[in-house]
């Protein structure tokens, strides 16, 4: 038997060297990354991938904890830019489907108007009940008590007399309800109140300040797209026509809903101010957080009808020719629109048309 020491036939163990980044050893140990994606595109495990050192592959990049409050700063504020502009997308996509949702909403109502209209010039009847032209059921809920009230019967035979005269009304029965029928109850987040229906032929359409298309533009809404443009940067469109403002929720109501051909405010305290004051008072009674913008002393009003704790009046002078320059012009009713609506939690309006 052997008198060697127990401890002679182990070896001691081999210091491990670490290959330097610049070594031939570490660029054997380490292959490109073509060479990588072929081996893993292969499925094998090389004998000298097993042997690869465990090595830093930049040794110049800083650790998380190394990198400087500026560096993550820098980080944060490029990955809030990526969230805030996916949100921004998002909420686009949410203002289209709400503005196609509303737009298929309001031309089934307008064909609703439209066939009965028809029905009734079949029977030889000029003029159509107006409950019969109110046909957005959700209005209809809640004005459905006024409009069985004595004076809109007395109202009703003053429209029809109107329209078998020889001097055309407008606007055109199918459209007389337009803004309600363009605008559900439950919808509504903003108010502009108008007077009277333009009384040109062919400009009335049922929403305040709005012409179809084809129709020259009015002055008092061509300054309205200047203020538009002044404040948020629109463009001016070439057309008058603001269904696509109804769709979104803005109420485009006139104070009187009919006019005869050329004679402004001919329609005026015949029973059109206690109907829509009713609609107005509905509003503000079973709403929250609504905007109105009141332009004018006409409009400012009717701020007798609402609760001012409960929602927000905007209040500015008319945006016609004579008056926009004392006080319509500047007063960023539309910016601050917004800005309303999505501090509560709302889609603001896209006033671009």
């Amino acid at each position: 038997m052997s008198s060697k020491p127990i401890a002679s036939f182990f070896q001691p163990p081999k210091r491990l060297r670490v290959a330097e980044p610049n070594s031939k050893e570490f660029q054997m140990n380490n292959p490109s990354e073509e060479e990588e994606e072929e081996e893993e595109e292969e499925g094998t495990l090389t004998t000298q991938a097993l042997k690869r050192p465990l090595i830093i592959d930049d040794p110049t990049r800083k650790l998380p904890q190394e990198q400087s409050t500026g560096e993550l700063a820098g980080e944060l504020s490029v990955h809030n830019k990526v969230e805030q502009k996916a949100s921004e997308i998002s909420k686009v996509q949410k203002m289209r489907m709400e503005i196609n949702k509303a737009s298929a909403r309001a031309k089934r109502n307008l064909r609703a108007c439209q066939d009965r209209v028809a029905e009734a010039q079949g029977k030889g009847v000029t003029y159509p009940e107006l409950v019969e032209l109110l046909v957005d059921q959700s209005w209809v809920e809640v004005l459905q008590n006024e409009l069985c009230k004595p004076y809109m019967e007395k109202l009703a035979q003053f429209v029809r007399q109107e329209a078998a005269a020889k001097i055309p009304i407008y606007p055109p029965a199918a459209k007389l309800f337009n803004a309600f029928n363009s605008c559900p109850f439950e919808s509504v987040k903003v108010v502009i109140l108008g007077q009277d229906p333009y009384h040109g032929p062919g400009q009335a359409m049922g929403l305040c300040f709005s012409v179809p298309h084809g129709i020259k533009v009015p002055s008092s809404l061509v300054n309205i797209y200047k203020e538009i443009h002044a404040d948020i940067g629109c463009s001016i469109p070439s057309h008058g026509n603001l269904e696509r403002w109804a769709f979104q929720g803005v109420l485009l109501l006139n104070t009187v809903l009919t006019v005869r051909d050329q004679h402004a405010n001919s329609h005026a305290k015949k029973g059109w101010e206690p109907f829509t004051d009713a609609a107005i008072r509905a509003v503000s009674q079973q709403h929250t957080g609504i905007i109105f913008l009141l332009w004018g002393n006409s409009a400012q009003e009717k701020s007798r009808l609402i609760d001012a704790k409960a929602h927000h009046i905007l209040k500015a002078s008319h945006p016609s020719g004579l008056s926009a320059h004392k006080g319509f012009f500047g007063c960023r009713h539309f910016s601050q629109t917004n800005k309303l609506l999505e501090k509560a939690g709302h889609l603001p309006i896209d006033w671009q048309l």
